[in-house]
C-alpha cells in the first residue's frame, strides 16, 4: 500500500512538472490565475486611460495685448493644470517676453512687429491679416480663454477675432477682460467700450473686471498694486474655471457641466472671498457675494459657477454651506455647477470663487448696458403711458 501511495504521488509530481515543461508557467494554479486577473484589469485601465485622453477637453489660454502677456506670465508662474497657453501680440518684443506654449505674432506685414500704437483698428486688422495662424492654433480647442485688458490697442482690437474663431470652430468661448481705471483718460475708456460692443456677440460668456471697482477693496494702494492685483483676479479666475474640470478634486465637474452654466452665460462678473476665521466658509461666501467685483443684483441671474477650495482640512459640509449661501440669493430656475478642490499649501485657509452669469449691471459697457437703457425706457413709456422721442 505505501509503494501504492508513493507511486501516485511521483506520478502527480510528474504530471504537474510536464505542465511546467508544456505551458511554460512556474506558478501554482491559484498564481495563474491571479496573474490573468490582473492582466485583465490592466487591460481594461488602459482601455480607460485611451478614451480619458481622447474625451479628455482641450482648453486653451488666449492672451491678448500686454495685458494679456501679464496675465500668461502669472499662468506660468502659479501652473495650470492640462490647459495650453497662447500669446498674441502684435509687440515682438513683448511676445519674446512672455511665458506661453505658443506665440504668434499677428499683423507683421501691417505693424513690422512694432505694435498697435494704443490703436484698436490696428489690432483688429493684424489679427484678421494673421486669421489662419490664429485659426490653426486654437482650431482642436473644446474650450477657450481669451483673456486682456480693454483700452489699449491690440487686446481690444484682436479679442473680437480671436473670439469669432474660436465660435465659428464650435469651442464653449469666454473671455475674462478687464475694463480700464477711469484715471487711465477717456480714450482708453472709450476704446474698452467699443470692444466690449464688439467682444460681446463673438463669446458664449463675457466676465467683465471693472478695474475702479479694485480701488473700493483697497483704496490706499499704488498704481502698480492695483494693476497686478487685477492681473491676479485674471489668473485666478481662467486657473479656478479650467482647473474645476482639468484637477481632480473633492467634487469633480466636467466639460458638460461647465458648459451647462457658460454656453449661453451672456454677461457674467465675479466675486471672490477667503477666511481662515471658525467660520471660514460663512465668512469666505459672504465676501464674495458682497466683493465690490460682485455689484450686481444677481437674483435675476442665469446660472452660477462655484469653486471652493481649502486645505486638508477642508470638508463637504463647508463646501455645501457656501453653495447654499449662493443659491439662496439665485432664482430657482438658475443653473448651479459647484466644484471643490484641496490644495495641501493653503493650510486653514479657505478660498471661494462665484461666477454669476446672465447678470445686468450698470458697471458693464456696450450692447448689454444698451439693452439694460432700452428695458428701462420702455418700462418708463409703459407706466407713463407716453412714448419718448
Amino acid at each position: 500500500m505505501d509503494s501504492f501511495i508513493e507511486n501516485v504521488l511521483n506520478k502527480n509530481s510528474d504530471d504537474k512538472n510536464e505542465t511546467k515543461k508544456i505551458t511554460g508557467f512556474e506558478e501554482t494554479p491559484q498564481e495563474i490565475i491571479d496573474s490573468s486577473v490582473k492582466k485583465k484589469q490592466q487591460a481594461i485601465n488602459d482601455d480607460l486611460k485611451n478614451i480619458l485622453k481622447k474625451r479628455k477637453a482641450k482648453v486653451k489660454v488666449v492672451g491678448c495685448g500686454g495685458a494679456g502677456k501679464n496675465t500668461l506670465n502669472r499662468l506660468a508662474d502659479v501652473g495650470i493644470i492640462d490647459a495650453d497657453t497662447i500669446a498674441i501680440n502684435t509687440d515682438a518684443q513683448d511676445l519674446l517676453y512672455t511665458e506661453a506654449n505658443e506665440k504668434i505674432l499677428i499683423g507683421v506685414e501691417l505693424t513690422n512687429g512694432l505694435g498697435s500704437g494704443s490703436n484698436p483698428s490696428v489690432g483688429e486688422s493684424a489679427a484678421k491679416e494673421s486669421r489662419e495662424s490664429i485659426k490653426s492654433t486654437i482650431s482642436k480647442a473644446d474650450m477657450t480663454f481669451i483673456t486682456c485688458g480693454l483700452g489699449g490697442g491690440t487686446g481690444t482690437g484682436s479679442s473680437p477675432i480671436v473670439a469669432e474663431i474660436s465660435k465659428k470652430n464650435k469651442a464653449l468661448t469666454v473671455a475674462i477682460v478687464t475694463v480700464p481705471f477711469s484715471m487711465e483718460g477717456n480714450h482708453r475708456i472709450n476704446n474698452a467700450k467699443m470692444g466690449l460692443e464688439k467682444l460681446e456677440p463673438n463669446v458664449d460668456t463675457l466676465i467683465v473686471i471693472p478695474n475702479d471697482k479694485l480701488l473700493e477693496i483697497a483704496p490706499n494702494i499704488s498704481i502698480d498694486t492695483a494693476f497686478r492685483i487685477a492681473d491676479e483676479i485674471l489668473v485666478n479666475a481662467v486657473k479656478g474655471i479650467t482647473e474645476l474640470v482639468t484637477k481632480p478634486g473633492l467634487i469633480n465637474l466636467d466639460f458638460a457641466d461647465i458648459s451647462a452654466v457658460m454656453s449661453e452665460g451672456g454677461v457674467a462678473m465675479i466675486g471672490m472671498g477667503e477666511s481662515d476665521t471658525e467660520k471660514r466658509a460663512q465668512e469666505a461666501v459672504r465676501k464674495a457675494l458682497s466683493n465690490p467685483l460682485l455689484d450686481v443684483d444677481i437674483e435675476g441671474a442665469t446660472g452660477a459657477l462655484i469653486n471652493v477650495v481649502g486645505g486638508n482640512t477642508l470638508t463637504l459640509k463647508e463646501a455645501k454651506e457656501v453653495v447654499d449661501a449662493v443659491t439662496s440669493k439665485l432664482s430657482s430656475d438658475a443653473k448651479i455647477i459647484w466644484g471643490a478642490s484641496v490644495e495641501k499649501e493653503l493650510g486653514d485657509l479657505l478660498r471661494v470663487m462665484v461666477i454669476v452669469t446672465g447678470v445686468k449691471s450698470s458697471q458693464i459697457y456696450g450692447a448689454q448696458k444698451q439693452e439694460i437703457k432700452q428695458k428701462r425706457r420702455a418700462e418708463m413709456e409703459h407706466k407713463l403711458g407716453i412714448d419718448f422721442i
